[in-house]
Parts: C-alpha cells; structure tokens; sequence
C-alpha cells in the first residue's frame, strides 16, 4: 500500500492550533487497516493524546476512520466502498478534525480514497432492439445504450467491441464530461431478403487489472424502405431550473425534424440515461419533446444535470442530442452550527482570551447564501473570534466573577446573506466555577452581649454570624475562638464557640462581683485552599444578679463576744446610740440598703433611720426604763427577691458600770448550761480568792524592792486599741463612734469599796464582755481621765486582773 503524507501547520491565537495533514488509501480496505501514524506526522506525543482526549470530529454521523490514542494511529473502522461514498466524483476523499483539549487544539486531516478495479462495465437493458429498413444508406449511424462502470480512471469504462462485424461497426464520441457516446454505424447495405433478424454482441470493457466486461445483446430487424433519419435542430441544449421548483415545471423543449412523409416522419423523444438519477427528476414528451419535473431537485446535491435525448421514428431511424440544466441555488438552508468542542465550567479566575467553545459553521448554499456572520449576545465577558473559513472560537473577553454572575446562557446567532436572509442560533450554558477570593464577612463590626451571673456552665450567650459570598466548600464559614487572656486566665475557660453554628456558650458560672465584663475575639475562616479569615471583637456584660445578702460590718455579732451600747439615762431625744454599719457586695438596686427595728425590748424608745442604720433615742430616757434593752434590726437590699441580714444591739441604760454588770452577767449564758450555774460560781471565788492573795503577796514584795518604779508606773495610763468597723463613717458629722478609746480601771487602797472610774468621750460608752475567752475587759473612751486619788499602778493592775477574771468564771 502507498500512502502520500503531507503536512501543513500554522499556529493560531488563542493556543488553538490548526495543522493539516492527507493520506491516500485504497477503498475496500479490511476493518482495522492502517491508515497513517497520525502522532508522527503531526509532531504530537502519544501522551499529549491521551490527556487532551483526542476524538475525531467529523460534520457527518458516518465515520470511516477511527484514531487509537494509545498507538496515535489512525485506522480503518469501516470498508470503504468509494463508489458508495462518492459516486461519479473521481477525486474521493475523506475530511474530518482530530480535537484535543486542556489546552483546545484541532488538526484537520484528509484521507483520499483511490479506486481499484472491482466493479465490471454494466448495461441498463440486456438487449437493445433495431428496426432498420434495407435501405439505410452506409454510414447510417445508430446509437446504442452506453454501458456504466462504476469504477473511475484507469479502472473505469474504456473501449466497446461489436461482434460480429459484418455490417456494421462502432463510432465513439467523447463527451466533455469524460464519458462516451457509442454509435453503430452501418458499413454495409442490408438486404432484409438475406437476413430479416441480426443479431450481434456489443461488449463494453475497463482497464484494470485484471480487466473486466458486460456484454449487451443487439437485435436488428431489417424493414422495408424508411431512408430518412430524425435531425435534432441542436447538438446540445441549456436549460436553467431554480431548486425546489415545483413538480411540473417544464424546464425545456427539444425538437428533431424527419425528412420522410406519414408514418415514416413520426417522432418520438426519450431519455436514454441510465445509471444516473436523471429519470427520477426529469421526464420527457415522447410527442412534443417538452422536459419537465418529476421529482425535487436541490442545488446543494446536484447543481447541474446532462440529459441525453433520442428521437427515433418509426423506420427505426434515430438521431440523439443532450440537454445541460443548470440548478440554480435559492437561500433554503440556514446555517448550521456544530459545536465541536466545548467546557461546561470555566473557573472565575480564568485569564483573558481563555478558549470556552471551538464552533464550525456550515450553510450549504452558495455565493452570498453561503456568506455567514455570527455574534453572541452583548454584556457579558465573552467574545467570538474567527480562527479560519467557517471556524468560530468563544473565548473570555473580560474578568471573571462568580458572586456576580455564576453562570451565562450564551446564545450564538448566525445568519447568512441571503435575500431573505435565514439564521440560527444556539445556547451555551457557562457555569462559572468558584475560587476562594472572597473572606468571611460579620453581620457587625463588633458585637456586645450580656449575661446574668451565676449562669449554668453550657448556656448560649448569644450568636455570631457571618457570611461568604463564594461557593460551597469556599462558602463553609468555622469559627474560633482566637487565643487571648482576661485577667491572666485563657478566655477558654470563660466562653466557647460553635465551630459550626457560632454560637457561643458559657464555659464557667460568672459571678458578677468577681468581673463585670471582658472582651474576646472570634475569628470567621472559610474551607477554601488556602483559607480566608476575618475576626470581630466580642464584649460580654455580666449582669448582676440579688445573689449577696447585706453584710454587717458593725456592730460585729461573735459567736463568743456580748457588745452592749450604753446611753446614759440623761440622753436627750434624738440621742445618737449607735450606728448599724452594712453593705452588699451586689451592684445597683441590689445594693440599696434600707435598716428596719425588727424587734426591741422598748419600740417606743428607739428608732432606727431606715437610709443610715443610725439608732436614735425618740424620747427622753427615764429611769422607768430596763437598763437592758435589746434590738433587732433588720437590713434589707433593693434586690428581687430581696435579700436581708439581722444583726442583735445590746443596749445598756445606765449611768455607771456597775450596773450594766449587773444587768448583762446573765445575757452571756447559754441555757444549756444553767443548771451548772452555781458549780461555775463557787468555783470562781476560789480561784479569785487564791489568785487574790498570791497578789497580795507579790504586791507587799514589789513595794519592797521596786517602790521608785511603782510610783512611775502610778502616773501612767494603759492604752488599749478599739476594734474599728472597716468602711463605717458618721453621717450626720457628730463624731459618735470616735477614732481613740482609752480605758483605766482603779481600786482605791484605804477602802475595801471597789469603784471603777469611767472616763466618758462624747457620751458614747462601749461594754464588751468575753466570758469565752481570755481578753480583758475594756473601758473605752476617747479622752484620757485622772483618776481622783492616785495610788499604785500594781494595785490597779491587780484589781483589774481580778475583774477579768470574775468576767470569765462568770
């Protein structure tokens, strides 16, 4: 087998490449047949085939060629038969595109189709049959069928021979179109007495290897004298037809004379093509010769046609001619438009002048009705640009986005030229695929939210939201919680949050008098590769909540200690006794404190200012009024449900502290013990009465040895520091809980009369009596008093000793 390869290449724009490349084969090739190494001639590597999916593109459904990616050669799909695929036409071949993608690229490949010898010479008829009258002159010429070999060139129809050859021979005319016109011409008179019937072989043969003939049966009938042979006025006819004229449609008339008279001079016309279509759209008058339409002619399968006429009259006598119709075209074809490859996604990032759609458009009539022009719609990023003859290419015309348009029904229009003109059109669906160019955006720049203390570990506090505008995966926003620190603790231990839904929860309980608020930041990062993030502060308020019940600061309550205020009985109203301190940890309303006298020995005689806890006198005291005088106020918040606090005040009313001694020995016992109560006495008088006289013992020897430093201890006074409640001030300014108490404590040593004398400070007194503990009873004052008589300071000492411990045993 021969194979001829050419190759032509030039590059195109848009890295679509167009080179061409022919082979010639034999038709009637086995199925699989090697055709060309399509790969080599065109420079490309079996790999770029496989990754680009090479395919072969052809305008038709049928596919005589098919391409092995795997080997890059072409092969034989299906036998060939060149007369089958292209009739008459000597130049056979086939045309078609090889397409490759990512990226687009064509080549254009003709493979040419040779003819070999394997169809024999064939006659329509298998006898033709000759009146001739005896006196047909030599050099009569009668026209016999031609015969039809399918074959072209070398292999096709070459010569004819008639046996025998006695009267008459052969006379070949040469057509313009390549054909042959076979004449029997008369050689030697007839002499129907001789012989009436004839009959001869006329055999037509080709010229391949080996040759091949068909053979046509020829009978003669000699007549009686008929000496005068039918004339055409015209050698060849031209008509013109407009396609798709309607049936009927006379496209011609032919006319031959006779010179004979009667029956002799009648005519009659007929078609003598064979094995061309002419009969099925042509029919002629066998009387007057007119050509007309019998079937539907079309420009762009046949644009001319010869018809070849014979008149003959009843002698037998015959004379042909041909009639040339010419098609000619109308604008009945729109254009048609082959999408020959195409990409359904395009990515949003896609740079300019990207390759979409490689498009061919074909219309298949001729001169301005072929003349296309295409265009796509307006105001999108795309644009149509002509690669070569009746090749399109889509391509991108601008940027890309697809939060603006994701996809574009692109609709391609073409129209011919034509008058009227005709078009078409067809609609691409571009999706634009997404690419991570877009952050998560926050509904806010920042957001606030507020939660109540003492909230249960788990509970939402509120939602952040944000939003992308790409796609998908692109589009999946997570949040997190960025890495910070409130008051040196992570804030993970304070709040977390939703990766998914945003939400964020409370970690811990919160306690609002521990912190009020804090601030964090989440972060918004979607799922694209790589991704995108955004951040937004968040502030949290902790509100407060009533959960802290007042606290009260003074007077203190000690589970061991008895605190008495004393007032003397010649307080005036309105006296000052002292001041209920309080507070509440608790913040706005919830801190308001209000003082009530819950309950009291005597209401009428004390009040309490509800804003100030202060207790004051509301009457004048006399000395019908109980020395001990118990209140009980209550101290309430502004909070809901309120909470509240009680604190017990022991008042003294007394003038001296005898008295309150008196009153207030039985306020320290617990009921549990009363029944014990004389064993406790009896027991303290002999631990005093022992204690007494060992001090009397080591007064007589410190008298002895240290008279000089006892007389300088005599002048001195003893200071004691009071116990002060922390944040308490006076409100009205009188100064009734003063900053320095001083007490002082004597016996005088010529009277056995024990007699304490009181130093007063703004006619505020305080009793603190222990009888748990090991403390000393104190006298507090503010400003410093001199006793009367002045005597030993060991003896002060030791009365003072005694009075502990009497308070103690007590």
């Amino acid at each position: 087998m021969t194979r001829r390869v050419l190759l032509f290449a030039s590059l195109l724009s848009l890295r679509s490449v167009l080179a061409q490349v022919s082979y010639s084969i034999p038709e009637e090739m086995a199925k699989g047949s090697l055709v060309g190494n399509v790969a080599q001639d065109l420079g490309l590597e079996i790999k770029r085939l496989i990754s680009g999916k090479a395919k072969i593109y052809t305008r038709n459904s049928d596919q005589y060629i098919e391409l092995s990616r795997e080997k890059g050669v072409l092969l034989v799909k299906e036998r060939i038969d060149r007369e089958a695929l292209c009739a008459e036409t000597t130049l056979c071949a086939l045309h078609f595109q090889i397409i490759l993608e990512n990226p687009m690229e064509f080549y254009s490949v003709t493979v040419q189709i040779t003819d070999v010898n394997d169809h024999a010479p064939t006659f329509e008829k298998g006898e033709m049959k000759f009146k001739i009258s005896e006196s047909a002159i030599t050099g009569a010429k009668f026209v016999l069928e031609r015969a039809v070999d399918r074959d072209v060139g070398i292999n096709g129809l070459q010569n004819y021979e008639l046996k025998p050859s006695d009267h008459f021979s052969l006379k070949l005319h040469s057509n313009a179109d390549g054909n042959k016109n076979v004449e029997m011409v008369l050689q030697k008179p007839l002499d129907r007495e001789q012989q009436e019937q004839m009959s001869l072989v006329l055999t037509a043969v080709d010229g391949g290897e080996p040759q091949m003939s068909g053979t046509m049966m020829i009978l003669i009938t000699v007549l009686d004298v008929n000496d005068n042979a039918p004339v055409f006025t015209q050698h060849t006819y031209k008509a013109a037809v407009t396609e798709n004229s309607p049936k009927g449609t006379v496209v011609a008339a032919v006319t031959a004379s006779d010179a004979d008279r009667d029956s002799n001079s009648k005519i009659s016309y007929s078609i003598t093509n064979t094995l061309d279509n002419v009969r099925k759209y042509f029919f002629v008058n066998n009387e007057n010769g007119e050509i007309s339409l019998i079937g539907d002619i079309d420009f762009e399968k046949s644009r001319h046609f010869q018809i070849n006429l014979l008149a003959s009259d009843e002698g037998g006598l015959t004379d042909s001619c041909k009639l040339i119709v010419d098609v000619q075209d109308v604008n009945d074809n729109k254009p048609e438009i082959n999408i020959m490859s195409k990409t359904n996604v395009i990515s949003e990032d896609a740079e300019l002048n990207t390759v979409v759609t490689m498009i061919n458009i074909e219309d298949k009539d001729s001169g301005e009705n072929g003349k296309v022009n295409c265009f796509i719609n307006e105001n999108i990023p795309f644009t149509l640009k002509t690669s070569t003859s009746n090749f399109y290419t889509l391509v991108t015309d601008g940027d890309l986005d697809r939060e603006r348009a994701s996809e574009y029904n692109i609709s391609v229009s073409c129209s011919d030229e034509g008058v009227p003109s005709l078009s078409s059109s067809v609609t691409l669906t571009l999706h634009i695929s997404d690419v991570n160019d877009n952050a998560p955006v926050f509904e806010r720049s920042s957001y606030e939210a507020s939660i109540v203390e003492n909230n249960t570990p788990g509970l939402s506090i509120f939602t952040v939201k944000a939003r992308d505008a790409d796609w998908n995966q692109n589009a999946r926003v997570s949040y997190i919680l960025e890495d910070s620190s409130v008051n040196g603790v992570p804030v993970s231990s304070y709040v977390s949050v939703s990766a998914d839904s945003g939400v964020i929860h409370a970690v811990r309980s919160f306690d609002y008098e521990q912190i009020k608020d804090f601030h964090f930041r989440v972060k918004a990062q979607d799922g694209g590769s790589p991704p995108l993030s955004s951040n937004v502060t968040v502030k949290v308020l902790i509100q407060d909540q009533n959960d802290n019940p007042p606290q009260v600061l003074y007077p203190v309550q000690t589970g061991g200690s008895l605190v008495a205020e004393m007032v003397p009985r010649s307080a005036d109203v309105g006296y000052l006794v002292t001041k209920v301190v309080a507070v509440d940890v608790d913040s706005g309303q919830n801190a308001w404190l209000s003082y009530k006298l819950q309950k009291a020995t005597d209401r009428a005689l004390f009040e309490v200012g509800s804003q100030n806890g202060e207790i004051r006198t509301i009457r004048q005291v006399t000395d019908k009024d109980a020395v001990k005088q118990r209140l009980s106020v209550i101290v309430e918040d502004n909070g809901q449900p309120s909470r509240s606090a009680t604190v017990v005040v022991n008042v003294a009313v007394a003038d001296s502290f005898p008295e309150v001694l008196s009153e207030f020995t039985d306020l320290s016992q617990d009921k549990e013990y009363n029944d014990n109560l004389t064993f406790y006495l009896v027991l303290a008088l002999a631990v005093v009465s022992f204690l007494f006289i060992t001090c009397l013992v080591v007064i007589i020897s410190v008298k002895i040895y240290r008279w000089r430093q006892s007389r300088i201890l005599y002048h001195s006074s003893l200071p004691v520091i009071p116990y002060y409640p922390p944040r308490y001030s006076d409100t009205l300014g009188t100064g009734t809980l003063q900053h320095v108490y001083n007490y002082e404590v004597c016996r005088t040593t010529d009277s056995r009369k024990s007699d304490c004398k009181l130093g007063r400070a703004g006619s505020q007194n305080v009793l603190i009596m222990e009888p748990g503990s090991t403390g000393t009873m104190q006298r507090m004052q503010t400003e410093k008093s001199i006793l009367d008589e002045p005597d030993s300071p060991l003896e002060c000492f030791l009365i003072q000793s005694l009075l502990q411990f009497f308070a103690v045993y007590s």
